[in-house]
């Protein structure tokens, strides 16, 4: 068991899970805030027509935490191809929407959810607010919504979420408050990781907290929400939603002299990825807002668009 005993890992998407794999590996109590802006996909139908919070994110992150080899996670994981109603759903969030129906409530659905699946961590709403992402891109134009957001052909600027600073869940700031080691991200920037910090309390609890705070940058920008973003960039943009001064240390993917990774044949159709860039100017600019940078081999080579989790797992190791 490591020194410091409990950790928190903040964001979502699909980024998090890896992280919550590694903190437990590395024998950490580990705890998962993750945003609740999702409205895209099974979680948005499920928004619309049960008026319910987003299951998607809480049920990678449920499954990450369990045995993902097992039947009954490979269950919860399942998708629904086809079928009229059915098809796009992932079953472990209808499991969650009928839990929560069950028991009454969404973060009750969600421990009952760990309990099914012999999490060994816990997963926390950052919010049990019924919110609304908003962004402004690059170019100054609107956009609302998470889904819109992600696929937004303009780089943003800055989000926010209505209503304005919903109340934090009070389990997850416990989380934050007592936690020794926070990990921020990896995970959509502006629609999976900003999200939880424009919730009331959260950024002041990082930024007051005495764990070891560390961010993961993205090693890939989705073209569109985050276009021609470095790995500085992505800093900045947490400085400028609340984070001053509220992380230690940037865990930065390799680029300097590397070749680029050829992407996966499989890449969706009309969506295209870059590298996010860490070289000497990037790393300077980190450094010039005050946090330690961790300059690592980070990449999948598989998958370029994903860290290696044993790459990651090693990083952490040192870092923490």
């Amino acid at each position: 068991m490591s020194a410091g005993r409990r950790a928190v890992a903040i964001g979502g998407g699909t980024g998090l899970p890896i992280v919550l794999n590694c903190l437990i590996a590395l024998g950490y109590d580990t705890t998962a805030v993750v945003t609740m802006a999702d409205d895209g996909g099974s979680s948005g139908a499920l928004r619309r027509e049960l008026g319910m919070l987003p299951p998607g994110d809480v049920r990678n992150c449920v499954v990450a935490m369990s045995d993902p080899a097992s039947l009954l996670s490979r269950m919860f994981q399942y998708r629904f191809p086809h079928g009229e109603g059915l098809a796009g759903h992932a079953l472990g969030n209808l499991i969650i929407a009928a839990l929560a129906d069950i028991t009454g409530s969404f973060p009750d659905a969600i421990q009952a959810a760990e309990d099914l699946l012999g999490a060994r961590g816990r997963v926390l709403p950052s919010t049990l607010a019924d919110v609304v992402l908003h962004a402004e891109d690059r170019e100054g134009r609107p956009v609302a919504g998470q889904s819109n957001i992600a696929e937004s052909t303009h780089a943003v600027a800055h989000v926010s979420v209505e209503p304005a600073w919903p109340p934090a869940y009070g389990p997850a700031l416990e989380a934050i408050e007592t936690a020794d080691v926070i990990v921020i991200g990896p995970g959509s920037l502006y629609t999976s990781i900003i999200p939880n910090f424009l919730v009331a309390g959260t950024a002041s609890a990082v930024r007051e907290s005495v764990a070891r705070r560390v961010y993961i940058c993205n090693v890939a920008n989705h073209r569109g929400e985050t276009c021609g973003l470095d790995a500085a960039d992505h800093v900045q943009a947490l400085v400028d939603h609340g984070l001053t001064h509220a992380i230690d240390v940037v865990i930065v993917n390799e680029t300097e002299g590397v070749p680029l990774y050829e992407l996966p044949a499989e890449e969706p159709a009309g969506v295209s990825f870059e590298r996010v860039e860490g070289g000497a100017d990037a790393l300077g600019r980190i450094a010039d807002l005050g946090p330690r940078v961790e300059v690592r081999p980070l990449v999948d080579p598989s998958v370029p668009l994903r860290h290696d989790r044993d790459r990651l797992y090693a990083a952490l190791e040192d870092v923490l």
